[in-house]
């Protein structure tokens, strides 16, 4: 039965047409929710951690990028069954549907432990930070109770795949938010040592995103395996190893798992050198770079909602519906930047106000870092529209498949930034403004180049899938995408 409220729709309005406001926003809000429930808890953890010192903070912040860039490989490729999803949805093939997510649980089977047992040789990286015996101490208990749950963030992110590439956002932003809600819950009562628990500052914190992460894939689980799920999709009898399958997601998924980790690398890289600058401009870039994620995660959400409806419409062999999607998700997210970004220059106190404890006499370096921190807020806010049209771009070519392009550039792009920050702190004695500086001018290079590689559009003619829709005299035919040899 159709949706009443759809079919008044104007279907020339901007709101109303096909792949227009509405259809959009329909798909984008639930992950909107979901990412920015997920950016709160981190942001909360980091600010419960501030409350006990500036030293837990800037250890997790630390801690918890580099765990981050130990899975991304991986998690790229998990992350990318949602456009394999997305395009056997939109082609009609729905038993192909569970076999894929399926290959994705396989990735994480296998790469989980292999992390897991990895994490002594990647922990040597606070050895090389050298942030002071104190710091790295925390850095790496924080890495090692993360690194527990990196199975879990990577079944978690293929299981919820089967979800989101059919457009069943809801569900991805109902059980993201249960466990965010568990997770802060957690923390609130492991860090401080509430309802008789033990005080166990910056490890109590990682444990309850571990024990968040585990809950959450088991449920996911449960979800996928539902009876009506087995029938429609083959979610039970298409979880055996699927050689051809499974190779075609590796093709595609693996660059976009590099280009993720490549750009991991480059931010911590980023942030690694900025904290030699000195403890005062590690903390206010911490700071800053928390805020602005929680302020940009719903571009992210957007930006997701973009590659899924990409990946659909390719599947259903409608390029120019594909092309509206990404314009119509970009006007939203530039909308939305402008007045997060007027925000940052009009009310800065606003956003900050969490990380200094209520009521508490602030003392001179205290002073000294809100002030910092209000200043890079200024160059977050010049580089904000930049980074959402980055973004969505992304998303966009992503979902048709490009993603040796978006591969190959990330390479170039991270070892520029990381080579300018080097150059800049070690030979140029750039200040921390210089350095942000660089990382904005970094921002907006790559902002532009993603924008002219849409407007080329070689990705109209790119599917991850052997589709199926037939050849239409008014549609560019579907190209299947090469599977390695």
């Amino acid at each position: 039965m159709s949706d009443p409220a759809v079919a008044t729709l104007d279907k020339t309005s901007w709101w109303g047409r096909p792949m227009g406001g509405h259809d959009v926003l329909r798909i984008a809000l639930p992950l909107v929710v979901s990412s920015v429930s997920w950016t709160v808890m981190t942001f909360v953890d980091r600010m419960f951690l501030k409350w006990t010192s500036g030293e837990d903070m800037s250890a997790a912040f630390f801690a918890a990028t580099v765990w981050f860039a130990s899975l991304c490989l991986p998690l790229g490729i998990c992350l990318y069954v949602s456009t394999f999803v997305a395009q056997y949805h939109g082609d009609g093939q729905p038993k192909q549907i569970g076999p894929v997510v399926w290959q994705g649980v396989w990735i994480a089977l296998l790469a989980g432990p292999i992390l897991l047992f990895a994490a002594p040789v990647v922990a040597q990286v606070f050895n090389v930070a050298d942030h002071g015996p104190e710091i790295q101490q925390k850095e790496t208990l924080y890495f090692y109770i993360l690194s527990v749950g990196t199975p879990a963030m990577l079944l978690a992110q293929s299981f919820s795949s089967f979800f989101s590439g059919r457009g069943q956002t809801l569900v991805v932003m109902w059980i993201d938010t249960i466990f965010v809600v568990l997770n802060l819950l957690l923390d609130y009562l492991w860090i401080f040592g509430h309802a008789g628990f033990p005080t166990m500052g910056i490890a109590g914190a990682g444990w309850a995103t571990v024990v968040a992460l585990w809950l959450k894939s088991l449920t996911y689980l449960l979800l996928v395996l539902q009876k009506k799920h087995r029938r429609q999709f083959d979610t039970f009898l298409g979880m055996w190893w699927d050689l051809q399958l499974l190779r075609r997601l590796v093709h595609f998924g693996a660059p976009s798992g590099v280009q993720l980790l490549l750009d991991v690398m480059g931010f911590s890289t980023f942030v690694l050198l900025v904290h030699r600058i000195g403890s005062l401009e590690a903390e206010a870039t911490t700071m800053a770079f928390s805020i602005n994620t929680l302020a940009f995660m719903p571009i992210w959400g957007v930006a997701l909602a973009t590659g899924i409806l990409v990946g659909q419409r390719l599947g259903e062999g409608q390029d120019d519906l594909a092309a509206r999607a990404t314009w119509t998700a970009l006007w939203i997210a530039l909308g939305y930047m402008v007045l997060i970004s007027l925000l940052y220059l009009v009310i800065p106190e606003f956003f900050l106000f969490g990380f200094f404890v209520a009521g508490a006499d602030e003392t001179g370096q205290q002073i000294a870092i809100k002030s910092m921190a209000t200043n890079l807020l200024m160059f977050v806010a010049a580089y904000n529209l930049f980074d959402a049209a980055a973004m969505i771009f992304v998303c966009a070519i992503k979902g048709a498949g490009d993603t040796r392009f978006v591969l190959k550039l990330s390479l170039v792009m991270a070892a520029m930034l990381v080579l300018v920050t080097w150059l800049g702190i070690e030979y140029w004695e750039l200040s921390i403004y210089g350095c942000w500086g660089l990382f904005t001018t970094w921002i907006w290079v790559l902002g532009l180049v993603f924008l002219l590689r849409f407007l080329q559009g070689n990705w109209r003619k790119m599917r991850v899938i052997e589709s199926r829709v037939k050849e239409s005299p008014t549609l560019a035919s579907p190209t299947p995408g090469p599977i390695p040899s």
